[in-house]
């Protein structure tokens, strides 16, 4: 099944890793440790070292956050409380560190703010990525950077398939593949017109995770196979037949303000005049209150969502 936007007037379903054990399931002790030393070397490519503001989306138990070590403050949001609960135990309650719950397609920040945004396995779960990237250049200031990772239905594994018709979907269609329910392979074609639609302009690609075979990782260790797939990662530049493709995009807009004006907004009314209490952010234009329960933003309440 294609997708990879919704329909008209539709809100888009979320994907939510509430209450899961996805850090124990999928990374601790699961034969992982490539992959995250091949996405830690790409994305040390692609980030600057040092800011004053990024947000990480999807930024589930943290794994990433020692990454940003050279930002002045760091907003680790995802949809899952627990996940964040999880960040907030690895990484204790630093005042660098914000934590927020919040819906990707209704971002509770007002606009022009961040210098770098991050998404690293989130969009193979967004089912609108237009509406999604329209967001993240709505947050980011002029020329800011949205370094983003995204799941290629045009790798070479799935092209072999194809081939020898063990695979019914063809990995060269421009459309997205949906092939588990909220799980989708974009095409990099596809990925790069949507980024350029929604006004970002592309100035670096990586190919990552070219060696993700079960068999393979267990006849070459970790380190040594990570340290080879970074030695290929330029090759984006040539074809892009990786699993996993990043890319560093920025951000283009016309007569941005010269300061963003404030920092959070209210998701239900978007107005800037949040005023901080001890347990809540109270919204006087809506009367609504946001809970901040034991350190993490709630703005998932209160939303309907």
């Amino acid at each position: 099944m294609a997708s990879g936007q919704a329909e008209e007037g539709v809100q888009p379903q979320i994907c939510d890793y509430e209450g899961s054990t996805y850090r124990a399931d999928f990374w601790e002790g699961q034969g992982r440790e490539y992959e995250d030393l091949a996405e830690r070397i790409a994305l040390r490519k692609l980030l600057f070292p040092d800011g004053d503001l990024l947000m990480e989306i999807g930024a589930g138990f943290g794994r990433l956050a020692d990454l940003y070590d050279g930002y002045k403050t760091v907003v680790l949001l995802d949809y899952s409380k627990s996940m964040l609960c999880q960040a907030q135990e690895r990484l204790g309650r630093d005042g660098r560190y914000l934590y927020v719950a919040a819906n990707l397609y209704n971002l509770p920040f007002v606009d022009h703010l961040f210098g770098t945004t991050v998404t690293v396995r989130v969009l193979h779960h967004v089912q609108d990525i237009p509406a999604a990237f329209c967001e993240i250049q709505r947050v980011l200031m002029a020329n800011g950077h949205y370094i983003l990772e995204y799941a290629n239905k045009r790798h070479l594994k799935a092209i072999l398939r194809y081939a020898l018709r063990r695979q019914q979907w063809n990995p060269f269609a421009l459309e997205p593949i949906e092939f588990v329910k909220l799980n989708y392979d974009f095409h990099p074609a596809w990925m790069e017109t949507r980024l350029q639609e929604t006004g970002f302009a592309i100035e670096k690609q990586l190919t990552v995770s070219h060696f993700r075979h079960p068999l393979v990782k267990r006849l070459v260790p970790p380190k040594l196979l990570a340290a080879v797939d970074g030695s290929l990662q330029w090759t984006a530049s040539l074809w892009k037949l990786s699993p996993s493709i990043f890319v560093r995009a920025r951000a283009e807009k016309e007569h941005p303000p010269a300061e963003p004006q404030g920092f959070f907004r209210c998701p239900a009314c978007h107005s800037p005049q949040l005023i901080e209490m001890d347990q809540a952010l109270d919204c006087p234009n809506c009367n609504r209150e946001w809970p901040i329960d034991d350190g993490v933003y709630d703005f998932k309440r209160n939303q309907g969502v």
